[in-house]
Formats: structure tokens, C-alpha cells, sequence
């Protein structure tokens, strides 16, 4: 892994910044709280080529990689406009699909995501099961050439943009009584299937659902790959899922901190800027600090799981905690260093607060992430 980005990412990173200032954190805020979508921007960023960046050429994807989408998401969110569903539509389900689809999958629903004409959710979590994906209830049976799926799950993000959500259920039992799960494509206009809105304390424009499966039918085509390989399946896209969630995170630090530098030089106190003090300076360099050590480890991870490599899936979560972490904590010491005007909307920082919150308990928390280290790489018992 070279440490020094190429001049191909160097442009990308540019071009998306560049499309991000064009919105602005202001689009952000006024599509969030008048309940309406990111649809013009994220139109705009399939449009430019940078949705489908990480998907092959044959599928109208850019050929590139995880490393390139977490760029996106990174610069998109440096410029105040983080876009939830890059984690799920090409990160999750992209990724998915492109390596466990069929040739007829992937012409039907590559292309559209790469262009963010389609929009794919993610559906794994139940209200009684979590991060153990083992006690997955949501159940597709077999019923003829069809499968009937049956459940409901938990926190489905952007439903409501979706044309269709990638739904992980229980099609078997193994011999340890721990579910077979498979994976399913399943139409957010489906027969049988309800959605029920989360009120959720956040400014995002992305909604959470409650979703309920009373016997949907899908055809045998639904099915991506092989049954009862979904536990295998779900774990190629939640290394992408971490090191998306990562990438937002250092945009928010690098957003804040921007945003801090710049008023700590303007904003004047007894004669003098108050970044001249080191009780204002000392910290927001601390987080400084903290943000690039985030971006490193996530760039090494996108670098390990582009390169297929088996340590990608610790990195991806070491990346995720350490992004969270040093995001939250550079966006608090952004809104300390305003005073009262950080929580102000009119300087765009508490208004991030939520989404950044957000990123130390989803996709997965802090605390199982430090249970997987303390077992896989400490080599700790169990506790669980």
C-alpha cells in the first residue's frame, strides 16, 4: 500500500468536493427538515460516475474499488452532506450482488445502482436479533418454484427511496440448531409488505422503518447465490459497510474542524483571535490528530479488502471505532469552540450531531467491535 494517493484519486477527490460545495451543508439541512430526499444530489453524484465507482465497467460501474467509494463518501461528506444509503445501495447490496449474483442480477441491477437510478436497502436486523445474526426469525420457506418470506425487521434505512431491499432470512437449520441464512431481493412494492416509520431525534433526510413480512411471495430468481450461504454472502458486504460508516465519520471530523479552524482564527476575545489560546488550540489539534489516524486506518482497510486480503475484516472495524471516535469527538470540540453559536443552525454543526452520534452504535457498536478484537486479534475468550 502506497501512502500517497494517486493523481487519479487526487481528481476524484476534487470532483466530488467540488460537486458536494455545489449543494452545500445548507441542502442538507433544508432537505432534512422538510422531509424531503437527497434525490437531486444523489442523482447528480450517479450521474458524475461516482455512485457505481467501486463496480465493474461491464455493469456500467467505474472498474475501481472500496478504496474509490470511500473517497466519495468521504469528500461528499466533508462538504456537509452525508449520504447514508452510499453505505447500503453500492457498498452493501453493489458489492453483494457483484460477486454472488447471476449474470441476469447483475445486468438488472448493477447499472441501475451504479447510476443511482435505483436505490437498494439493506434488511438484517430484527427487534430480537441484532449483531447475532444466528437468531435471524425472519423466515423464507419454499412454497412450489417460490419462496414465501415471512418476519420483520428492524432500523431499515431509506425505505422509502428504495425500489428494493436486500433481506437477509432464516431457509434452514444446521446441525447446531443456528439458522441457514439466505439472502433475497425483495420489491419495496411487494404484496404483503409493510412499512412503519421510526421517529428518529436526527437531522437527516434518511428515514428508519419497522418492516413486515406476511408471506411475501418472491420468485426463485429473488435468491442471490446459493441458499443457505447468506451468512458468507452478508459478511462480503458488511466489510464495506464498516469502512463506508468510517469514511463519513472522518468527513464529519474533517468538516468540523475546518469549521472550528476557521472560526477560532475570526472570532476575536480581549484583543485577540481565540486560537491564539491553547485551551481552544491543544484540543482541536488533539482531534486534529485523531481524524487523520481514522483516515489512515480506514484507507488501509478499503486497501485489504480491494486487495482480498483476510485482514480486511479487522481493519474495516478497527476503522469504524477509530472514525466514530475521533469524528465525535472533533465535531464536540467544533461546538465547544463556537460557544453558544455551535449549536446554532446557522453554523452548521450541531446539525451533525445526530448522524455523527450515530456512527459509535451502527452499523455495529463500539462495544462489539471491542469484543471482535479482544477475541480475533487478542486472541481473548469469548464472552458470548
Amino acid at each position: 500500500m502506497d501512502l500517497r494517493e494517486t493523481d487519479e484519486h487526487s481528481a476524484l477527490r476534487e470532483a466530488v468536493a467540488k460537486l458536494g460545495r455545489s449543494f452545500g451543508h445548507e441542502y442538507f439541512v433544508e432537505t432534512s427538515k422538510s422531509g424531503a430526499k437527497s434525490t437531486e444530489l444523489w442523482k447528480a453524484a450517479g450521474q458524475h460516475g461516482f455512485l457505481g465507482v467501486n463496480l465493474a465497467e461491464e455493469y456500467g460501474g467505474g472498474g475501481a474499488g472500496v478504496y474509490e467509494l470511500q473517497i466519495v463518501a468521504e469528500e461528499l461528506t466533508a462538504a456537509g452532506c452525508p449520504l447514508l444509503m452510499m453505505v447500503v445501495s453500492p457498498a452493501i447490496c453493489g458489492s453483494v450482488i457483484q460477486t454472488f449474483g447471476t449474470e441476469e442480477q447483475k445486468e438488472r441491477w448493477l447499472r441501475r445502482l451504479a447510476t443511482g437510478e435505483s436505490i437498494m436497502s439493506f434488511a438484517i436486523t430484527e427487534p430480537d436479533a441484532g449483531s447475532n445474526s444466528h437468531n435471524i426469525s425472519t423466515v423464507a420457506r419454499r412454497d412450489g418454484t417460490d419462496y414465501v418470506l415471512s418476519g420483520t425487521k428492524y432500523y431499515i434505512s431509506g425505505v422509502d427511496e428504495a425500489d428494493a431491499i436486500l433481506v437477509v432470512a432464516r431457509t434452514g437449520t444446521d446441525d447446531r440448531g443456528r439458522g441457514k441464512l439466505s439472502l433475497l431481493v425483495v420489491p419495496t412494492d411487494a404484496a404483503g409488505l409493510t412499512k412503519t416509520l421510526i421517529p428518529v431525534e436526527m437531522t437527516a433526510p434518511d428515514k428508519q422503518f419497522t418492516l413486515f413480512f406476511d408471506d411475501v411471495r418472491l420468485p426463485a430468481e429473488s435468491l442471490i447465490g446459493e441458499e443457505g450461504d447468506g451468512l458468507r454472502q452478508v459478511f462480503h458486504g458488511l466489510n464495506p459497510e464498516r469502512i463506508m460508516g468510517a469514511a463519513m465519520g472522518n468527513g464529519i471530523a474533517r468538516y468540523a474542524l475546518a469549521k472550528a479552524a476557521e472560526y477560532a482564527r475570526g472570532r476575536q476575545v480581549w484583543g485577540v483571535p481565540i486560537g491564539t489560546h491553547q485551551g481552544v488550540a491543544h484540543p482541536l489539534a488533539l482531534a486534529k490528530i485523531n481524524a487523520d489516524l481514522a483516515r489512515l486506518m480506514t484507507q488501509r482497510a478499503a486497501w485489504l479488502h480491494d486487495e482480498g486480503d483476510p485482514l480486511a475484516g479487522e481493519a474495516a472495524n478497527m476503522a469504524k471505532f477509530a472514525a466514530a471516535e475521533a469524528g465525535m469527538a472533533a465535531l464536540d470540540q467544533a461546538i465547544q469552540t463556537h460557544g453558544g453559536n455551535g449549536l446554532s443552525t446557522e453554523y452548521g454543526l450541531a446539525t451533525l450531531w445526530g448522524s455523527m452520534r450515530l456512527m459509535r452504535t451502527a452499523p455495529i457498536s463500539r462495544e462489539m467491535i471491542l469484543n471482535y478484537v479482544a477475541r480475533h486479534s487478542l486472541g481473548l475468550p469469548s464472552s458470548y
